[in-house]
């Protein structure tokens, strides 16, 4: 897992976000979702993520990758792949209590007040606890989810192409609104 944020190339950033750039540029979620093979979408909530995602796992992620500075929320990329473990409501309910009885008061206040003083390092600590509990996520080969990322990548590119502009014959508004400017001489459009 140590040359896994290597590997991908991938930046996680705070928050919600269209669709990343060459360079990643999503939350740990937005990360996981095309990791795991799925679409990408903008997620601002866990519970936009498909059911094969443990809700409380991604709400914590989350919460570590926008509150961590740029250089700690790295530090979760490791965790991408592993977000894919949704269990049984008694699981997830354990998952969900041991955060809570791990992070304490600063958990809750994150969520009421959007404000959390916790060690980054303690975070990680009780997210590999939870993550410790019930149903693994299945195991990707690093070659895999790099396919998967590039993959998202490759379609971002293709929907920022430039299309080409139409030229004077092709739009007759344009070719027009030419001929009233001075300068070059131009034909009327037809």
């Amino acid at each position: 897992m140590d040359t896994f944020d290597h590997l991908l190339n991938w930046k996680l950033k705070v928050g919600s976000h269209p669709f990343p750039g060459p360079d990643g540029g999503t939350c740990i979620n937005e990360a996981a979702l095309v990791a795991a093979g799925f679409p990408y979408q903008p997620i601002r909530t866990p519970e936009q993520m498909p059911d094969c995602f443990s809700r409380p796992i991604c709400r914590f992620a989350m919460l570590l990758n926008d509150v961590a500075s740029d250089k700690d929320r790295q530090r979760l990329l490791p965790y991408v792949t592993r977000l894919a473990c949704a269990d049984t409501k008694k699981v997830e309910k354990a998952r969900d209590a041991y955060i809570r009885r791990h992070m304490g008061k600063y958990y809750v206040g994150a969520h009421l007040f959007g404000l959390v003083t916790l060690s980054f390092d303690r975070g990680l600590e009780v997210l590999e606890g939870a993550l410790a509990i019930g149903r693994q996520a299945d195991p990707l080969g690093s070659g895999e989810v790099q396919t998967r990322m590039d993959a998202a990548r490759a379609r971002r590119t293709r929907r920022m192409r430039p299309t080409a502009p139409a030229s004077a014959p092709d739009n007759p508004l344009l070719s027009k609104i030419k001929s009233w400017l001075p300068g070059k001489e131009t034909e009327p459009a037809a």
